[in-house]
């Protein structure tokens, strides 16, 4: 800018036209190209300085002197208007380019959808004409065309020419075959596919996610849009092991080049099972890299096996040998940078290999999708935000690094989970009872070089052992169940074991931790750490506030830390999988510190139908739903969700010292039933129950029935302040309870007896939503604990206020969720809820205008 005019707003003026053209001629500040250098290398450093920093400057550059404070003032704001104004301008020729590619795929989507509509009508067209013709036919033609039929399969038309598969022409035609069967996939109508119900496409969704129906094996199909450019893509895809976290290990076996500059590569890939009671699967697969003539790149890939030709894989004796569909990638570049990209995974797993209960495991497109399709979309989308500068991150940790203790808690976990014997791992004898299984790693090479490679230096270091087990549930949302198991610890975990695990951090000998009845009592604090760009899973460090009530519980009652990752836990999310994985770790852990992952995985199994089967919970806002208005007829309830079954699978690991080897066996087997004993009494809890036309919210055991409780509240309410607390119309029945449970304010009540803490009995969705916390878990919260410091005496010294005067109004505050999480509220108030019989019910609190600090 070599210039620059500034208005003076101290001029003032008026008369004749010619006075006043002199008077704007001098509002005016010309600014010579000196002077712009120096004000532009403030506001480099200071963008807005204060006014003794305006000052400063005039006096320590003189080229400054003959202009006033007051403008330079000035110019500092249009300096900083201008530069808002060309961050604005940016932002939308970014959201233009995003939607005119977005705009694009869509109009591509549409021809397709199209092209599928006019082959669907040609077909029907033609099975019309062949019912017309069978039913005007002869039984005489009929056994023409019977035996035709015949003739034609004793004479079937070989599929593929004869060639020589092993030689590099062989595999180029393989290969050609390959990527018009995938093109086919991924741009046209080669399978049939059903859009993912909530995959919206816009500038910032993840794109458009469908899944196969009524074809071989399952299929899953994506297309997006990525800030990345098509060869950046094309590198982040080829390497699965970045980003599918299921895959155990992926070799190119020869790499050819081909004369049309693409490359055909040979890959063996293992794959992690997914539980325990199956086997894992290995593939053998052509890839074909290449470029098509608009610019696009192309990488797509097919199983070879006898039908195809080819060369013969390497033999797996603990793997299942899968067949790769014609799959893929096509990436294409858009006008202004970035990559539009399609996304084809088409598997057979050979479900009829596994036992009948879990093959929905491997029939279900949506549980592929997630796994595979999904996860390579996302994880393109995270590293562009993280190269942009789009992703804040804490802890001073780089991204790249959070995403390497994630992975490294998968795979860890995974690892456990599997138990190869290639790896080292080796099943002890039971105890007789075959629900839990023990698995022993004691192998040196297991540890060199690798995440145990600290902990293998102890000088009594004997191995690892691993405790797991797989057990079906009915009609539990898996999502509901981690989330449940990642808030509410203390109710499956043993402080003991938590010890203990965090001592094998250590180089001190450690011993084994003896049963103590409901353990020691200890609270979790979770800070997160990472989430990824959808918010589908969550890296946090966890900590553990120990507690000791004795002297001798002293030295277990130091805070102890756990790296945790968790994913899945979005109930509006039908078909995924949940996950819930931590490892003990340092109070000052590195990036490359030891981890130990233990933790449950929940997989959906759902039928092959292709109906979406409806989830629903027990809680308040779901019994909501359902009253005498909306309520199904006598034999017409909703069972899609009581024919919900999942498997869940726990694994947890524990290193042992060599003369402790049989006795940490015996802690972890004890342990782990103990986990699946909680387990259970929280999937009985949580699962929701047969629904009738008289349905009412489930009450707590010796509470009275919902629509009581509300209204209770509500006229203890009005008799004790002279307000309502609900709208003037006074409802009854059930809309009380509608009208409270969805009251903007969050009410909850909390029990009222002496010589015990008080705990919350209940919620609206407004109190859940401030404790984060469910309703089935709401009696896990004690009301001291909610509050800080100031707020308990507040209550203390109002309380005989309230038992008194049956009221009272308390300032505002700052309160802690369930979570640890800071909560403010403008005001609260403090009541009693009197029964039908005038006598004290409980106690209730209303906090109003609150929100998360």
């Amino acid at each position: 800018m070599a210039l620059s005019m500034h208005r003076d707003s101290n001029s003032s003026g008026s008369g004749s036209s010619k006075q006043q053209q002199q008077m704007d001629a001098s509002k005016y500040v010309r600014y010579t190209p000196e002077q712009v250098d120096a004000l532009e290398r403030v506001y480099a450093e200071c963008p807005k300085p204060s006014s003794l920093r305006r000052q400063q400057l005039i006096r320590e550059c003189p080229i400054l002197s003959n202009i006033e404070p007051k403008q330079i003032k000035v110019w500092f704001q249009n300096r900083r208007c201008r530069e808002k104004q060309r961050k604005e301008s940016s932002r939308l020729q970014t959201v233009n380019r995003k939607l005119t590619a977005m705009n694009k795929l869509l109009m591509e989507e549409n021809d397709r959808l199209q092209k599928q509509v006019s082959h669907l009508v040609y077909e029907n067209g033609y099975m019309r004409q062949q019912l017309h013709t069978v039913s005007s036919t002869t039984d005489t033609s009929c056994d023409s065309v019977v035996m035709s039929g015949q003739q034609q399969q004793q004479n079937p038309t070989p599929q593929h020419p004869q060639r020589d598969a092993n030689s590099p022409a062989g595999l180029l035609a393989i290969a050609e075959e390959t990527l018009a069967e995938f093109l086919g996939k991924a741009t046209g109508t080669a399978v049939d596919w059903v859009q993912l119900i909530g995959m919206k496409p816009g500038p910032d969704s993840i794109g458009i996610v469908a899944v196969s129906r009524n074809c071989s094996g399952v299929a899953a199909r994506a297309c997006g849009l990525v800030s990345l450019e098509p060869t950046k893509v094309a590198e982040i895809l080829k390497d699965r092991l970045s980003w599918f976290r299921d895959c155990r290990c992926l070799d190119v076996a020869s790499a050819i080049p081909t004369g049309n500059g693409g490359t055909i590569e040979l890959v063996y890939m293992q794959v992690y099972a997914p539980t325990t009671l199956a086997s894992a699967r290995d593939f053998w697969t052509l890839r074909y890299i290449t470029s098509l003539e608009d610019g696009s790149l192309v990488i797509c890939e097919r199983s070879l096996t006898s039908s195809t030709g080819g060369p013969a894989g390497p033999p797996a004796t603990c793997f299942a040998r899968a067949e790769m569909l014609p799959s893929g990638y096509l990436i294409r570049p858009c006008e202004g940078g970035g990559s539009i990209i399609h996304i084809v995974d088409h598997i057979d797993f050979d479900a009829g290999s596994v036992p009948e209960v879990l093959r929905p495991l491997y029939e279900s497109s949506k549980i592929l999708a997630q796994k595979m399709t999904m996860a390579a979309l996302r994880h393109i989308r995270q590293i562009a935000q993280e190269m942009n500068g789009e992703v804040q991150y804490s802890g001073g940790r780089q991204p790249a690094v959070l995403r390497a203790l994630s992975q490294r808690l998968c795979r860890g976990f995974n690892d456990a989970v599997n138990g190869f014997v290639d790896d080292g791992w080796s099943i002890m004898s039971s105890d007789g009872v075959e629900d839990v299984t023990i698995a022993v790693n004691m192998s040196p090479n297991k540890f060199l070089g690798s995440q145990y490679n600290n902990l293998s230096m102890l000088p009594t270091f004997g191995g690892v052992l691993c405790a797991r087990a797989s057990m079906l549930l009915q009609n539990v949302p898996p999502a509901l169940l981690v989330r449940f198991l990642r808030e509410h610890r203390s109710e499956w975990a043993d402080y003991g074991v938590d010890v203990y695990s965090a001592a094998s951090l250590k180089a001190s000998p450690y011993a084994v931790p003896c049963s103590k009845p409901g353990g020691f009592p200890s609270s979790q604090v979770i800070l997160p750490l990472a989430q990824t760009v959808e918010h589908e899973e969550f890296l946090e460090v966890v900590r553990l506030e120990g507690h000791a009530f004795s002297p001798e519980d002293i030295a277990l009652s130091r805070d102890m830390y756990l790296l945790q990752l968790c994913s899945g836990i979005d109930e509006t999310t039908t078909g995924a999988c949940a996950q819930l994985v931590f490892a003990p770790i340092d109070e000052s852990f590195g990036d490359d510190a030891p981890l130990l992952p233990s933790g449950f995985r929940v997989i959906p199994l759902e039928p092959k139908s292709d109906g979406p089967a409806a989830t629903r919970t027990l809680d308040l806002a779901s019994a909501l739903e359902v009253g005498h208005g909306g309520a199904r007829a006598g034999g017409e309830a909703d069972t899609s969700n009581q024919n919900l079954r999942s498997v869940l699978t726990i694994a947890f690991q524990f290193t042992f010292e060599n003369h402790y080897q049989e006795s940490v066996a015996a802690m972890a087997r004890q342990y782990v039933r103990s986990i699946v004993a909680s387990v259970q009494r929280v999937a009985m809890a949580i699962a929701p129950s047969q629904l009738s036309s008289h349905m009412v919210p489930k009450p707590f055991p010796g509470s009275p029935e919902a629509v009581t409780l509300a209204q209770w509240i509500c006229r203890s309410y009005s008799v004790h302040t002279g307000a309502e607390l609900l709208q003037a119309d006074s409802p009854a029945g059930d809309a009380v309870l509608k009208q409270l449970w969805h009251h903007s304010d969050a009410i909850m009540c909390c029990s009222v007896k002496m010589n015990a803490s008080a705990v919350f009995t209940f919620a609206n969705q407004a109190g859940l939503d401030m404790l984060e916390t469910t309703l089935v878990a709401l009696q896990d919260i004690m009301l001291e604990k909610i509050l800080d410091e100031a707020g308990r005496k507040i209550l203390l010294s109002e309380f005989s206020k309230i038992m008194q005067q049956g009221f009272a109004y308390l300032p505002a505050g700052v309160c802690v969720s369930s979570m640890g999480r800071p909560v403010s509220y403008e005001q609260a108030v403090a009541w009693k809820v009197l029964n039908d019989d005038d006598a004290n019910h409980c106690l209730a609190f209303m906090f109003m205008n609150w929100s998360f600090v």
